[in-house]
């Protein structure tokens, strides 16, 4: 068993009071990891193909972007999810040179906002390849947080429980970043998201510097590269909220030709043409839209998407993107993460986005039943998402098509969209 594991199982006996008690909370969670696994998983929504069809495109490079949600992230995070969509596509090679990029402001290089990693992994023949970002955006709110670091030293944490020590700290990691995001590091967050997606569009592999804090000017390649190549989103928590913002926000920076001259106004212009052709699948893993959406404004146009994604309709060629497909994953018993319910996409979200929605719910965290009582580690209901055979499954060949994976076919009830 893990430590958090261990830890929800010592805090039930010492609240219990009695060890043989206890003794018989332990066997039965036991007991309960070696049982058949018939924990939830129901796929409803519009059908999705996964990242695997773009990897066997051979007109196009794959390339996928992970953002990651509240508290303090080091470069590598991903690692683990990474090496698992790997292994399921077969993708048994990796570059020996991992490159990394220090983010900046095109308009203020002294801001530090974070670092992007970047990992080339491919089958044998390299017939089949993926470029795997990875960003870590957490270097900005954390001379923020830092304002809570006394809280978490002796001075004040011996007086807590070992059990109410451990979740104190978790919350005053992670607890500040959505509070944070809504006041002035937002700008400075999307930026950096927005500098991730442009060395993505800008660059292919081997252009790509080794290491750099420079920052990234859109090129006449990343029209090319906006044409041909394939991207795909991966976030977990805040990073849903960041990704669909930072999507808005490089819309409008491409549609944006004020006081540009004539060259440079063509290529924004030929960029925001580029970007609107795109099918963007963005996979949410404890998906928290609709808590994040509390407090906002509302975007300037919503609940029109037929006027901005209807081929006939009156704005399309005003929209942001051709399509964006949300496949939201949230566990029951993950306190932080949401479904998102119908209607919320056309009343809250940007109608130029194009969005089609996918829930997921799915008992990520294991339930165990002791003595007629059921419960699920909630911070492993909240982080297991990556270490999910089923949810790997489905990042990489979709649901509701003839590539679907087995597991995912065997083990997840789907119910489909149709007219």
């Amino acid at each position: 068993m893990k430590l958090s594991q261990h830890l929800l199982l010592a805090s039930i006996i010492l609240l219990n009071g009695c060890s043989s008690i206890g003794k018989g909370m332990v066997e039965a969670f036991l007991e309960k990891e070696e049982a058949e696994d018939t924990r939830l998983c129901q796929i409803r929504g519009e059908p999705f193909q996964g990242i695997s069809p773009q990897v066997k495109d051979s007109d196009s490079t794959a390339k996928v972007l992970m953002v990651h949600g509240v508290g303090n992230h080091i470069p590598g995070y991903s690692t683990q999810l990474m090496e698992k969509l790997a292994n399921e596509m077969k993708l048994n090679y990796i570059s020996k040179v991992t490159k990394n990029i220090s983010l900046t402001d095109p308009l203020d290089n002294t801001k530090k906002l974070g670092n992007l990693r970047i990992n080339r992994l491919s089958n044998e023949d390299k017939s089949h390849e993926l470029i795997f970002y990875e960003l870590t955006w957490s270097e900005i709110t954390a001379a923020q947080k830092a304002i809570l670091s006394y809280d978490n030293s002796g001075e004040h944490s011996f007086r807590r429980t070992a059990v109410n020590d451990m979740l104190k700290k978790f919350s005053n990691d992670k607890g500040p970043d959505p509070m944070i995001y809504l006041g002035k590091s937002r700008k400075d967050i999307l930026i950096s998201f927005a500098q991730s997606f442009c060395w993505m569009t800008s660059s292919q592999w081997d252009d790509l510097p080794a290491t750099s804090n420079q920052a990234c000017i859109p090129t006449e390649q990343a029209i090319n590269n906006l044409n041909s190549d394939n991207y795909t989103f991966i976030s977990h928590s805040l990073g849903s909220r960041i990704t669909i913002d930072g999507l808005q926000r490089i819309a409008a920076l491409f549609g944006n030709t004020k006081g540009l001259i004539r060259g440079q106004m063509e290529r924004s212009e030929a960029l925001l043409q580029a970007f609107q052709k795109k099918k963007i699948p963005i996979y949410m893993l404890s998906n928290q839209l609709p808590m994040l959406q509390l407090g906002r404004e509302l975007p300037t146009i919503t609940g029109q998407r037929d006027a901005y994604c209807d081929t006939t309709g009156e704005n399309y060629n005003l929209r942001i993107l051709s399509e964006t497909s949300i496949i939201a994953f949230s566990d029951p018993n993950d306190i932080l993460s949401y479904a998102i319910p119908y209607g919320f996409i056309d009343r809250y979200l940007d109608s130029r986005l194009c969005i089609k929605v996918s829930n997921i719910n799915i008992n990520v965290a294991k339930i165990i039943n002791a003595f007629g009582v059921d419960m699920a580690n909630p911070l492993k209901a909240h982080i297991g998402y990556q270490t999910d055979d089923r949810v790997i499954a489905m990042l990489v060949n979709g649901a509701g098509n003839k590539n679907t994976s087995a597991i995912v076919n065997d083990r997840c009830q789907t119910l489909l969209m149709t007219d």
